[in-house]
């Protein structure tokens, strides 16, 4: 499907905006990708409120094949055939599918919340106002510092020689 195909199919729904995706067209209204339009056809977001009318028209779940499986995606649906002639009624299918978005990003956000960074020793001791351990590179820099020492010293002998 073209640009201007869905955009005359969405006509009644109102405003989209379309971008590429895949091997074609993801659709957004209202700031929320809804639908996607590709070679398989037109497909809508679902959920449990909007699936038994998918399933009563016997519209499949979106799927695609990998190199080693099939993968299912329950969350879109096939739009049945019969819309593709009913903007009027693909319009009516349309606004529940950007309601099926729009539930879907309110239980995304509210569900992604950061889980709390495990302690680390340096916040541990802080807690308990502990004195830190020695620190095992502290030898290390001081023996480096030691060497640089030492040959700037040799440096300066055979500059003096």
């Amino acid at each position: 499907m073209d640009r201007d195909h869905l955009i005359d199919l969405f006509s009644e729904f109102g405003p989209i905006s379309l971008r590429k995706m895949f091997s074609g067209f993801g659709i957004t209204a209202d700031g929320v990708n809804f639908a996607m339009a590709l070679r398989a056809g037109i497909i809508f977001r679902v959920d449990e409120l909007t699936i038994p009318r998918y399933d009563a028209e016997g519209a499949k779940p979106f799927q695609y094949d990998t190199r080693n499986k099939t993968v299912v995606v329950n969350s879109y649906r096939h739009l049945p055939e019969r819309l593709y002639d009913d903007p009027e009624e693909l319009a009516e299918w349309a606004r529940e599918a950007v309601g099926a978005a729009k539930r879907a990003a309110a239980k995304k956000s509210g569900v992604k919340k950061r889980a709390p960074k495990k302690a680390t020793k340096s916040a541990s001791r802080s807690a308990t106002n502990a004195k830190p351990p020695a620190s095992k590179k502290a030898p290390a820099k001081a023996a480096k510092g030691r060497k640089v020492a030492s040959r700037r010293k040799s440096a300066k002998k055979r500059q003096a020689t």
